[in-house]
């Protein structure tokens, strides 16, 4: 039985497409081994959202190809997508696929059995039309499931490659998407994570059918307890979406919208497409419907021009509407971006000490946010043994608020819903207390 080990680097969406590929192998009658083994293929699923991503690529392409010079070395994703000759050009790399046709993988593995020479499938990938169809009725891990449910994005903001990486936007088939989310419910996922490059801009390029028509189909699958939004920008949080996760008894009460700056200064250079009015507004709609919501958010801090006053501004913008978490990143150089050729680059210092403000203020209302629960009893996902501590018999998983909590519990409780209490609230972890396991038999059964 020939061998295939993957690697990935970067986001959700890599994890989704490099299980999809994975079915494509199993399917050709190959054994999945680990990458640190000695395989007979190597497939490396590439990240290009920073320089460093692609540094990190090519080191672990050439990290395969010392593991067994005489493997079929497979590189795909955005690194192989955006600079498929350099990618061509490290000695040992056989095969290189962009983001689109990953499906043409096993047929050039074995032309180039044959041919023994390299092989370049990276096509024009601001052509593409139409979402590529990717299959994954299962996961390795066994608590979440993701769903990808579109390509691509037409936002072109100054610091981002990914629309060069992954072209425009394509919404998948919205039966596709149905049928997927059934069969992952049949392998017994109990949550799905929506998930894509532009999430929310689902349905933009369908005729008479939108995000929130997804998300009202979705609330019909039989078997599904959460539904989460891996990212949704200000600007898609409709009043039609508002009020389908105001109704909904499976979307999950936690938003990650995408902030980047709290300056309309900032945001203009940043080419991001709403005002701090216009977000603060939606923020506070959704409060309004939904007062426990969590909402986490992404700011990139030091963009360059970056004043101290533009800095203070989404300093307070963040205080004032307390989100629950932030990730924080140092703007860092994407070659081949307009914010990579601006002038007055932020220093390093400045940008550091910018970004520990940044996260001691996430932390306090990450704190605040969870302090708010204790004595609550929460649904937890659990999803693993407590990795620190794996002798304390402990288990941790997520709220559908998003709180990580770690209680005791056995085996057996890994995937399902479980009712924990809240006894002490904190950061990055709440201590619970296991209550029960919420029965499999829905409640339409009882009732009916």
């Amino acid at each position: 039985m020939p061998t295939v080990a993957f690697h990935t680097l970067g986001c959700k969406v890599n994890h989704y497409e490099t299980e999809a590929i994975w079915q494509l192998f199993k399917e050709e009658g190959y054994e999945k081994s680990e990458f640190e083994k000695r395989s007979d293929v190597y497939v490396i699923n590439t990240c290009t959202v920073t320089n460093t991503g692609d540094k990190k690529s090519r080191q672990v392409i050439r990290r395969a190809i010392r593991r067994n010079p005489e493997a079929i070395i497979c590189v795909t994703g955005c690194y192989a997508q955006t600079s498929p000759a350099e990618v061509m050009d490290i000695p040992g790399v056989d095969i290189v696929v962009g983001t689109q046709d990953r499906k043409k993988m096993l047929s050039y593995i074995e032309e180039f059995k044959k041919e023994r020479e390299p092989i370049n499938g990276v096509g024009n990938i601001m052509k593409a039309r139409v979402y590529e169809e990717l299959e994954v009725p299962s996961f390795t891990d066994r608590t979440r499931a993701s769903l990808k449910i579109q390509e691509g994005c037409n936002n072109f903001c100054t610091f981002c490659i990914i629309p060069w990486a992954r072209g425009l936007l394509r919404s998948r088939n919205p039966e596709d998407v149905l049928t997927q989310a059934k069969q992952l419910v049949e392998a017994g996922y109990k949550e799905i994570v929506l998930t894509g490059i532009h999430t929310g801009g689902y349905g933009e390029d369908l005729k008479e059918y939108n995000f929130a028509d997804l998300l009202r189909e979705l609330e019909k699958v039989e078997g599904l307890k959460r539904i989460r939004i891996s990212s949704i920008e200000a600007s898609q949080i409709t009043d039609e979406v508002i009020e389908v996760i105001d109704q909904s008894n499976k979307i999950v009460n936690h938003l990650h919208i995408p902030l980047q700056s709290g300056s309309n200064t900032v945001l203009k250079r940043m080419r991001r497409k709403y005002t701090m009015e216009f977000f603060g507004e939606r923020l506070n709609r959704l409060k309004e419907v939904l007062p426990d919501l969590a909402v986490t958010s992404d700011v990139i801090v030091g963009f360059p021009g970056e004043t101290e006053e533009e800095f203070q501004e989404t300093y307070d913008f963040i205080s004032t509407h307390k989100f629950s978490e932030l990730h924080v990143f140092p703007y860092s150089k994407r070659t081949g971006t307009p914010a990579a050729r601006m002038d007055d680059q932020v220093d390093e210092d400045i940008k550091n000490t910018r970004v520990h403000r940044l996260i001691e203020l996430s932390n306090q209302l990450a704190k605040e946010y969870a302090s708010g629960f204790e004595g609550e009893v929460l649904e937890v996902i659990p999803e693993e043994r407590d990795k620190e501590h794996p002798e304390s018999g402990l288990l941790t998983g997520y709220s559908d608020n998003y709180m990580k909590v770690k209680f005791a519990g056995t085996e057996d409780m890994i995937g399902k819903l479980v009712k924990v209490k809240i006894v002490k609230a904190g950061y990055p972890y709440n201590e619970g207390e296991f209550v029960r396991v919420l029965s499999e038999v829905s409640p339409e059964t009882i009732s009916g």
